[in-house]
Formats: structure tokens, sequence, C-alpha cells
């Protein structure tokens, strides 16, 4: 018998109240498609290239201090960041590049370096610290020191936010929107951008949506704990990203793809980001874009200016 006394959500999902369940499933909702029907200059498809820099925070938010695991973020920054521009400078591509605060105060000229060249870059946590674990207060100041930090070495505000390990709390998306971002990019509710709706209610923030499967970690990335390793060989990483570009292309939609520079950026790996942009533009017409170009082109393609 259910002890009716105790708070629905503290009992088994089987015995949560309809309220409940559908509650928390309303708390951050898909919204209505922000898909563009024209992209610019006539362009058959968009994409989004991004890059988590995570670098030494992947080690610290987590509390550790390994050594090695802090010499292996370090690689991103050394080595990974240098050959991720190089190619999208040969190619002439901008991207977006999500930098957790620490990370950037760490290596301040990365930072720089990345935005003199013509790329974005967007809020990535403070020190890529799970946003599940944080008050609402918490998780709105490490937002705000964040953003400033970010803003001082660049001379930019950033607009965009991406959750740290995509890890959003029941107040993120609230947060993100009250103060002020553009968009975000930690859902996976589509492969367009949408608005988010918060509490059934339209934010007027744009999400440009992330998915594992477009992510280069998930086949590539060597972990201790959890055990992981790599499963998927740089070919098949490949064809997989150059499915999805193909399958946004064939709809006239948004490739978009998440990188890491010490996950990319290997002499065995980094082929695949110029063999991708490469094979991108043999197809046709194509825009590359940062995620701000997106998120801007979206509203105002599907009249969300109006609202939001």
């Amino acid at each position: 018998m259910v002890d009716d006394s105790r708070d629905s959500q503290d009992l088994p999902p089987f015995h949560w109240a309809e309220e409940t369940w559908r509650g928390i499933v309303g708390q951050v909702r898909a919204g209505r498609r922000l898909a563009p029907d024209i992209w610019p200059d006539g362009a058959r498809c968009a994409v989004a290239l991004s890059f988590d820099c995570d670098h030494e925070t992947f080690e610290l938010g987590a509390g550790g201090r390994a050594i090695g695991r802090l010499g292996w973020g370090e690689y991103g920054r050394r080595v990974g960041v240098p050959r991720i521009l190089d190619v999208l400078a040969h190619h002439d591509v901008p991207a977006s590049f999500f930098v957790p605060a620490v990370a950037a105060l760490i290596g301040p000229d990365e930072p720089r370096r990345i935005v003199e060249a013509g790329h974005e870059v967007g809020v990535h946590g403070w020190i890529h610290e799970s946003n599940a674990t944080l008050s609402a207060f918490e998780e709105r100041e490490m937002l705000l020191r964040a953003r400033a930090t970010l803003a001082d070495l660049t001379g930019r505000e950033p607009v965009g936010h991406r959750a740290a390990h995509w890890d959003l709390s029941p107040n993120t998306a609230r947060l993100v929107a009250e103060l002020g971002f553009l968009y975000d990019s930690s859902m996976m509710a589509d492969e367009d951008c949408y608005e988010i709706m918060i509490e059934g209610e339209p934010s007027g923030l744009v999400e440009i949506p992330v998915d594992w499967v477009r992510d280069d970690a998930v086949y590539l990335m060597f972990n201790r704990t959890p055990p992981t390793r790599p499963y998927t060989s740089p070919d098949s990483v490949l064809d997989i990203f150059r499915r999805e570009f193909d399958g946004a292309f064939d709809a006239g939609g948004l490739c978009q793809l998440v990188m890491h520079p010490f996950v990319i950026g290997y002499r065995s790996r980094i082929w695949i980001l110029d063999a991708l942009i490469t094979h991108a533009r043999s197809r046709g017409k194509v825009w590359f874009a940062t995620h701000e170009q997106i998120a801007r082109h979206a509203r105002a393609a599907c009249g969300l200016e109006s609202t939001g």
C-alpha cells in the first residue's frame, strides 16, 4: 500500500502520481522548431562545428589532481587547439569553442587567439563542474563568473552556453535564459534548432542541440574511471560524421558536431576534421557558421525576434 504521507517523488517511480511525472518531464521541453527554409547565400545546409576546450578542467572539475591526467588535458591546449585552428584556417571555416573559465585562466592566450582568428568562444562552466551538484544560487554565480572571465580575456561577452558534461540541473535552462544568453547547446531533443520551453512557457532561448552520436569522445576517448577505451577507428568516426552531414544536406537542415582538442587533436585523428570539411564542400554550397551565427539566423528566419 502506498504511503501517501510521503512526497510522491520519494517513492519508487511506479508509485509516482501523474502530476509528479508530468511535472518532471515538463520542467524543460522542446518548443517550436527553428528550422530555417533558407540558409544564407543560397546554401543547401548549415554546418556548426564546435570544440570543447576542457583541458585541465576535465580532471579538476571532477575533483581530481592526477598529474598525468592534467598533462593529458594540457595536450589539448599545446597541440590540439593549434592543429584545429590550422585546419579551420586552411579551409577558411569559422567554429565555436566552449571553454571552462578556469581553463581560460590557465592559458589566457588561447581564448584570445581563438577570437582573433574569427571564431566564437562560449561558456562551458567555471571549472567543468557538474550543474546537478549545485544549488540554484551556486549555479547562477558560476555562470556569471565564467561569462565575466571570458569577456575580460577576449574583449567580447559570450552569448552561448554549453553545460559541462551536458549535465543540466532543474535550474540550468531558466538561469541561462534569465541571464540573457542567446542560445544553449547542451540538449538533445531534436537535430534542428528549437526554442526551449520552461515550465510550459516559451523562453526565447534558442537550443542548438547536441547528441552523443555527433561527439568524437564517445568513439575515441580513453578513460580510466569509468574504464573506457576507444572502440571505433578514425575511419569509422569520419563515416559516422559524414553520414550525419549527408543527412543534413539532403534535408536542407543543420549538421552540428562536437569535438575535443585532447581527443581529435592527435596526428592520427585530426585528418577527420579536414576530410569532413572537404567532403561537405564537395556536395555543394554549405554555410559553415559559428553557433552564434546559427542561433541568430534561426531566430530571425523563424520569427522568434518578435517573441523573445
